[in-house]
């Protein structure tokens, strides 16, 4: 009896506990966080002053590089040359108190739901995937990915050509591991 009580107890002490507000779900704005995570680390490897000048000037930075949803990403929130609307001081200002990249992302969401509907493509593991199976669309993608188009390419075999040429350069892992390359 007693044991069951505590069980009980420990689960209405969780519920209890403050969750943070409207938090996100499981894989809720993956894109916002992923990519956040990964600006506020470099942030902190490369010794940026936590002020919101410099964390905005480095933001503008990593997303000239970001590919795919990550530049989608930095679309919404104005960090691109070509957005419309400037948001860029709702990433920054927070960051330079440490606020977590989740709460930052939650209140992206409420300014802009679209910024948490973005989902990263699945990824698929080139070392295994077979090219052949796989629809011209995803091979167009895994190229898009790579920042690289194919130019004159027609046929599914132009498009697997081109990805095999340029796995060493972009997936340097995968292309040791396949051996039929």
């Amino acid at each position: 009896e007693m044991l069951r009580l505590s069980g009980l107890s420990v689960a209405l002490v969780l519920a209890l506990l403050p969750g943070p507000a409207e938090a996100l779900k499981e894989g809720d704005c993956e894109v916002c966080v992923s990519f956040l995570g990964k600006f506020y680390q470099s942030l902190k490897d490369n010794d940026v002053k936590f002020n919101s000048a410099d964390i905005e000037k480095a933001l503008i930075k990593s997303c000239k590089d970001a590919k795919g949803k990550e530049n989608r990403f930095c679309y919404y929130i104005g960090a691109t040359s070509d957005a419309a609307t400037k948001m860029t001081n709702e990433v920054s200002k927070p960051l330079s108190y440490h606020v977590p990249v989740e709460k930052i992302c939650e209140k992206l969401k409420k300014k802009d739901g679209q910024i948490c509907e973005l989902k990263y493509d699945k990824q698929l593991d080139l070392t295994t995937v077979d090219l052949k199976k796989l629809k011209v669309k995803d091979l167009k993608k895994i190229l898009e990915e790579w920042g690289e188009s194919c130019k004159g390419c027609a046929e599914k075999s132009d498009f697997i050509r081109k990805i095999t040429e340029l796995m060493p350069k972009y997936a340097p892992a995968a292309a040791k591991a396949r051996t039929d390359l």
